[in-house]
């Protein structure tokens, strides 16, 4: 029965080892400068899918596709600019970890405050208008007023 059991325990870690090898991206280059270039690239592209890691660190089939279509493009001596273009163009500026400041992204930043100004500006509108303004007592109000005080002042 131990014998059994340190054969499962083998077949199982050989098993394992082979999976876990398996994920690892293994990619030839023609110079060190596209090794670079690879390893640059990979970090600054950001995972569809996984939203917070890049291309490198993820384990997601989208970023494997990613590492991959970057080796070709660089092993193809496409420049920095060249990759980036093209999965700019494919994916959108959300494959960036650095998007360019676009008006659009300006104003994702700066409706969010520009409401929040808005609205205490209003607010503070109301209240000066509800301070400043005096109720207005029309004639028989006014008597019933003045009625209720002198009432009041007998009954002390």
């Amino acid at each position: 029965m131990n014998q059994y059991l340190k054969a499962f325990t083998l077949l199982l870690a050989l098993f394992m080892s082979t999976s876990l090898s398996a994920a690892i991206d293994v990619h030839e280059f023609d110079s060190p400068e596209q090794e670079q270039l690879f390893r640059e690239l990979t970090r600054e592209l950001r995972c569809p899918k996984c939203q917070n890691n890049n291309i490198a660190d993820s384990n997601a089939g989208l970023a494997q596709d990613l590492r991959e279509k970057t080796y070709q493009m660089v092993k193809q001596g496409n420049t920095k600019q060249q990759v980036l273009d093209y999965m700019v163009a494919r994916y959108g500026n959300f494959v960036r970890y650095d998007p360019p400041l676009t008006p659009a992204v300006m104003l994702l930043w700066a409706a969010p405050l520009s409401i929040i100004v808005l609205g205490l500006l209003v607010v503070l509108r109301v209240a000066r208008r509800r301070a400043d303004a005096k109720p207005e007592l029309d004639a028989d109000e006014k008597q019933r007023l003045e009625a209720l005080i002198k009432q009041t002042e007998q009954d002390k």
